[in-house]
């Protein structure tokens, strides 16, 4: 019996092992790839009327930062398919870059002299399908690698064979979705049509991914509730990124969008692969709580207060436009309202900071209500019954337990009655 223990011990060790180096390679991997594209974009750089990789920013963050988070996640935890799915969504899209910088340098720069310049081409679209799938996998796997019930086989049934044909669709679409500008793909034979065809079958990508998620934060407890809270929190971060990037900015023409969502998404990249280690291995999970607080807060008091700023300065101008026939404002008048922005922060701050404890912390905000109200009445109460049932009540009120009961400890006999 000893001999069999000791034996599957040894067996747990080695396969503990191979998982640990299985996911450092593709770690190191993915990293050798972003060393070679970011070589491959210095050189195409170098040569002027080059187009530059389009992706090469977020790709360079994703086969990096995911890929650090999933070897850290799969080393430490190699039954979570979670970990395994960043360390393979890092290596997709390191492979992605290379490939990208490669065929863009064998085609404008060695103008085809170099081999594998077309094969990489292909590659680059080949591999945005399974760029894109990987993401919903990870919303409909996350936190802890399985699928929350049989239902939801057949959604991951349904995102699979959707990756299987926007793969199909995009690997021989004439349309580059890559980044790589000029460069076609020498095996598309797809029209515009494919476009409208793949942008359906993203949209569906994306509704399944929001709604996996919204829907696992409904029904999950406990631990698993704040650890759905850290991605959804993060995914919304980087969501908004790229909905100012390239929806707002692209769509309506405004060049103020892009840079914002430019640094929204920078911090929702780095943010997604952290918030998903920080909620597996659950350091300091109950944090997210703050966090979302402190977003909630402080977002809104920057658009108020940029509101009031650049709404008090407007006025302010055409008033003065009106009156006086002044073009610019005078230095006193943006120095008094920098002076009014400085003199409402604090109040708006207390203000938003109790609006949103009301709307989306209730049960918070209305025990802390009680324990101030009883604070106060506990300075005042003298009857010793009363102040047992006041506190009680206090108690089931503000933390709900299925039973609570009161026991006051006698006051210990002096000496003297000890004696007798």
């Amino acid at each position: 019996m000893e001999g069999i223990r000791e034996r599957g011990r040894r067996i747990g060790e080695v396969s503990s092992r191979a998982a640990i180096w299985l996911a450092w390679s593709l770690w190191a991997l993915s990293l050798a790839l972003t060393i070679l594209s970011l070589l491959l974009l210095e050189l195409n750089l170098s040569h002027p009327n080059v187009h530059v990789f389009d992706f090469w920013f977020e790709d360079t963050l994703v086969a990096t930062l995911f890929a650090t988070a999933g070897v850290i996640v799969a080393s430490r935890r190699p039954e979570n398919l979670v970990g395994w799915l960043l360390c393979l969504f890092g290596l997709v899209a390191g492979m992605s870059h290379f490939s990208s910088q490669y065929a863009i340098y064998a085609a404008q720069v060695a103008h085809g002299s170099l081999p594998g310049g077309e094969l990489l081409i292909v590659v680059a679209q080949f591999l945005w399908s399974p760029y894109q799938g990987l993401i919903i996998l990870l919303a409909l796997l996350f936190p802890d690698g399985l699928l929350p019930s049989v239902w939801w086989r057949w959604l991951a049934r349904l995102t699979v064979i959707g990756m299987l044909v926007l793969t199909i669709a995009v690997t021989f679409s004439s349309i580059p979705y890559t980044g790589l500008g000029p460069i076609h793909n020498p095996i598309g034979v797809w029209g515009s049509g494919t476009s409208q065809i793949v942008e359906c079958i993203c949209f569906v990508f994306v509704l399944i991914a929001a709604a996996a998620l919204l829907a696992r934060l409904r029904h999950a407890r406990g631990i698993e509730r704040q650890q759905i809270k850290w991605f959804v929190y993060a995914g919304a971060v980087l969501g908004s990124g790229d909905f100012l990037k390239y929806v707002l900015s692209w769509t309506f023409d405004v060049w103020w969008a892009w840079w914002v969502g430019l640094v929204i998404q920078t911090v929702g990249l780095i943010g997604v692969p952290m918030a998903m280690g920080i909620a597996i291995l659950r350091y300091r999970l109950y944090d997210i709580d703050i966090i979302i607080n402190r977003t909630l807060v402080y977002g809104l008091l920057t658009i108020t207060l940029a509101l009031v700023y650049f709404g008090g300065v407007t006025a302010t101008q055409a008033l003065f436009r009106t009156i006086a026939d002044q073009q610019e404002l005078p230095q006193l008048v943006v120095v008094a309202s920098t002076l009014v922005i400085a003199a409402l922060f604090n109040p708006l701050r207390r203000r938003i900071q109790s609006f949103i404890d009301r709307s989306f912390y209730r049960s918070k905000y209305d025990a802390a209500k009680t324990l101030e109200g009883f604070s106060s009445k506990l300075r005042d109460e003298t009857d010793l019954e009363a102040l047992r049932g006041d506190l009680v009540g206090v108690v089931r009120e503000t933390m709900q337990p299925a039973h609570v009961s009161l026991w006051l400890r006698p006051e210990p006999a002096s000496k003297g009655e000890q004696a007798h």
